[in-house]
């Protein structure tokens, strides 16, 4: 299989690289980062002409599977959002996870398989006070999925997404700081009282990929340590 993953530098995406068999073919913004991979293309997902650049890089490679990991937050009250706030994470969360998606489909298609997987969030499921734009773009992922594993169903290609709650990454992190709470405190509002690590996002992406999942599709998963539940 070939599988290409975004946001590859780091965090989920760098686990998720670690734990799949398969040629490799890693993006992310970061070109220093990417040098640990034989198969690799800098792209700001941010940036349309890197999107496109990106496209094209998944057709001539003819990607069996495509992991859209790459993601923004930004933490922010209503009134103090500014336009390109909205723009941005609007780019890099949902628009560029379906181009890129158009761009994987027609080899899928031909070759009578093929696996999607985009990495959302629980806030785009629960939603999150002060993470409108995030929550917004999460949730669009959601019914992007659905719809997609409709449309795709009969060529043996699968659509899912992961949603993710707390994660001990770089980003998760510094989400905690960004709004204003201790780690502490976050933990102790999770069923599980602990932060899920990349690795078990990872296990569940390489499970989706398998020949066992292949009857998952159009689901939306949440791996949250019972954040989705309630406390």
């Amino acid at each position: 299989m070939r599988i290409l993953v975004t946001g590859a530098s780091r965090g989920i995406g760098k686990a998720v690289c670690e734990k799949l068999d398969g040629e490799l073919y890693a993006s992310a913004r970061n070109e220093e980062l990417l040098k640990c991979y034989e198969n690799y293309c800098r792209a700001d997902l941010s940036d349309q002409n890197d999107i496109e650049k990106l496209g094209r890089y998944i057709e001539e490679n003819r990607i069996d599977v495509l992991v859209n990991n790459a993601g923004e937050y930004i933490y922010s009250s209503a009134e103090n959002l500014s336009f390109n706030d909205i723009e941005r994470l609007i780019r890099v969360n949902l628009e560029a996870p379906l181009y890129l998606i158009s761009k994987a489909v027609p080899y899928m298609k031909k070759s009578g398989f093929g696996r999607i997987i985009n990495i959302g969030s629980i806030s785009g499921v629960m939603g999150e006070a002060g993470a409108s734009i995030y929550s917004a773009s999460k949730s669009g992922l959601i019914g992007m999925t659905k719809s997609l594993a409709l449309e795709l169903a009969e060529y043996g290609i699968t659509v899912n997404t992961i949603n993710p709650g707390w994660v001990d990454t770089e980003m998760g992190n510094s989400s905690v700081e960004d709004e204003g709470f201790s780690k502490e405190e976050v933990v102790s509002c999770i069923p599980q009282k602990r932060f899920v690590s990349p690795l078990e996002v990872a296990g569940m992406v390489k499970y989706l990929i398998s020949e066992d999942a292949k009857g998952v599709t159009g689901q939306s998963i949440n791996l949250c340590a019972g954040l989705s539940v309630g406390y």
